[in-house]
């Protein structure tokens, strides 16, 4: 049978019966995604078709991008000076620990990068199964503060590795400048022009519309941003991102629309990239020596530089909120991939720690996700 009718029919199936045994095993869908993916990848070899790499990478920016629609400028801009300065407290302690550990055991530089990151890409699956919870509305706000320096983080480690510290290393930072600023730039001028006239907002994107001209719009402008991302030759998940954050921010009206694009990205692109994640893990590396206490190693420093950080927190959250807080950051699954491939393609960390990333990654969110199921029933 042709490789890529296998392909087809794996993942067809991986999409069908993974809701089915996360019902029957009450474990959250996407860690079986990931197992059935590197599951399946072992037999079928999934991971070594163009078009399937393809799909999975837009599953990976349309989950930024739906991250980035949990995000409201007008609302973060209003938050209180006390979450903002704890919240900056939290960012800066994550990686003065992630210094401490990293020195401590002995590690690659690469780690005091790594071991900080945050992704906010699975609080939009937390806020869809749990809801509006405080500490899921704090998290999204400290996560944003904290993928924003994760993200300038990988894209200057990425201008780093690829160019080294020269002409072409300041011309990428240079660029990312120019990116916020312009970024400012944009939401005064069209703050400002929604101000005088309100009515640009439904005619761009009308209410009732049998068009669906505000799926339309939202697409428009999600890939408008991925080309601008290209073409400056900077962080394409960045661009995912702002595009998600520009809708919620000036199309609020509009109040099923993010339902609309969640129904569609859960159900199809974004689950391909979990497979994705797991196809690209080779099982049989699960037995070389150390691995899997390596990545053990890894994920119980990341959850526990999360927690101390996250105490911080702990006037405005209670403790069990406050573990909740530190759990759903402790899961940057897509950064930890990026930023874990870029440094194995520069040749910053070997085969083995590639694996232990990746594993880690699926340690993460098993223990994350399970964690936060426990701690949020005793919650209740």
């Amino acid at each position: 049978m042709d490789h890529n009718i296998l392909i087809i029919i794996a993942v067809s199936g991986i999409l069908f019966i993974s809701p089915l045994i996360s019902q029957l095993i009450k474990v959250p869908t996407i860690p079986i995604e990931i197992v059935l993916g590197s599951l399946i990848s072992h037999y079928v070899f999934i991971n070594s078709s163009h078009i399937f790499d393809l799909v999975a990478e837009l599953g990976f920016l349309y989950l930024m991008f739906l991250a980035g629609l949990e995000v409201d400028l007008k609302k973060l801009l209003k938050i209180s000076p006390q979450i903002l300065k704890r919240s900056l407290l939290y960012i800066a302690l994550l990686y003065v620990l992630s210094l401490v550990a990293a020195l401590y055991l002995g590690l690659s530089h690469i780690f005091i990068v790594i071991l900080p990151l945050i992704s906010i890409g699975l609080l939009a699956v937390l806020k869809k199964e749990y809801g509006n919870e405080p500490w899921i509305d704090l998290a999204i706000t400290a996560g944003l503060i904290g993928e924003i320096v994760s993200i300038i983080l990988l894209t200057t480690v990425s201008a780093g590795l690829e160019f080294g510290v020269g002409y072409e290393f300041y011309k990428s930072l240079l660029l990312l400048a120019l990116v916020f600023v312009l970024m400012i730039v944009i939401y005064k001028l069209f703050h400002n022009a929604i101000w005088w006239y309100p009515q640009i907002k439904t005619l761009l994107m009308p209410k009732d519309d049998m068009q669906n001209q505000d799926i339309r719009l939202s697409m428009a402008i999600f890939f408008l941003m991925i080309a601008i991302m290209l073409y400056l030759h900077l962080e394409v998940a960045f661009g995912a991102f702002i595009a998600g954050t520009f809708i919620a921010t000036f199309f609020e009206h509009n109040k099923a629309l993010p339902h609309k694009l969640e129904q569609f990205g859960f159900g199809f692109l974004v689950p391909i990239f979990f497979i994705s994640i797991g196809a690209s893990f080779n099982l049989e590396s699960i037995f070389e020596d150390n691995l899997v206490f390596t990545a053990f190693q890894i994920t119980i420093a990341m959850i526990l530089i999360r927690f101390f950080a996250a105490l911080v927190f702990i006037k405005d959250l209670k403790f069990k909120s406050t573990l909740l807080l530190s759990l759903s950051h402790s899961m940057p699954l897509t950064l930890l991939i990026a930023v874990a491939t870029l440094a194995f393609d520069n040749n910053s960390i070997d085969r083995f720690y590639y694996y232990a990333f990746i594993l880690a990654s699926i340690l993460e969110v098993l223990i994350g996700m399970i964690s936060i199921r426990i701690v949020h029933q005793k919650l209740k």
